[in-house]
């Protein structure tokens, strides 16, 4: 069984120590750094855009998840990519041509993840989900950081689960919104991969060994 991955959501981070907390990450048990892109239209906020990005992907040491809550991703695909994207998700609800979109991120060298708002059905990935290496499962309505966790995302994960298996893909599910150490471990049961922490791990008193006891429930 693969081991299950903690992405600490840099959105949460203190922006005035940005360093500082990218190297706590680096040292930490974490897997992944989560970014999210936001454009003040897809979502009601703005979040840190490019120069933002390049400077966390100078200092960064581990996998680069970029979360785009944008309209028409597409334009900036290659742009991420250069940037140093390893993975690039964009909103199912964003996308006229997904398909396109998921091939187009594939091309520039990176793996593609379709995120999901709580009210999107995971059906509507029925025909797509050989093509998706990672699907984000939005457990808060996107936005905001610090917001509390939506109960009926275990139903979703489960049913997300089932589509993985029946058609065989290798797709990961990754949770986004209010985890927290009350909530990985049903996660984690319920078919989750990838567990997004950002308030929960940033707020904490000591954040490095927040992260290493989230990664132990997560893989208990």
């Amino acid at each position: 069984m693969s081991s299950k991955l903690i992405a600490p959501s840099i959105l949460a981070a203190d922006f005035g120590n940005l360093q500082r907390d990218i190297e706590m990450v680096n040292n930490s048990e974490a897997n992944w750094f989560h970014i999210d892109i936001m454009d003040g239209v897809f979502v009601p906020n703005i979040s840190f855009g490019m120069p933002v990005l390049k400077v966390i992907s100078k200092h960064a040491k581990k996998t680069i998840d970029v979360h785009l809550m944008i309209v028409d991703p597409d334009r900036y695909i290659k742009t991420f990519a250069d940037l140093g994207s390893n993975i690039l998700t964009v909103h199912y609800e964003a996308c006229t041509h997904l398909h396109r979109t998921l091939q187009a991120i594939k091309t520039e060298g990176m793996k593609a993840g379709v995120a999901l708002n709580p009210h999107t059905n995971i059906n509507v990935l029925e025909d797509i989900i050989k093509d998706i290496d990672l699907v984000l499962v939005m457990s808060v309505n996107p936005g905001f950081g610090g917001q509390s966790f939506i109960e009926n995302t275990y139903n979703k994960v489960k049913q997300l689960k089932d589509l993985i298996s029946r058609k065989g893909a290798s797709t990961l599910i990754e949770i986004d919104g209010g985890v927290t150490n009350k909530n990985a471990k049903a996660l984690i049961d319920a078919g989750a991969d990838v567990l997004v922490a950002g308030s929960y791990v940033f707020r904490s008193e000591n954040q490095t060994k927040t992260i290493k006891d989230l990664k132990a429930i997560a893989n208990s």
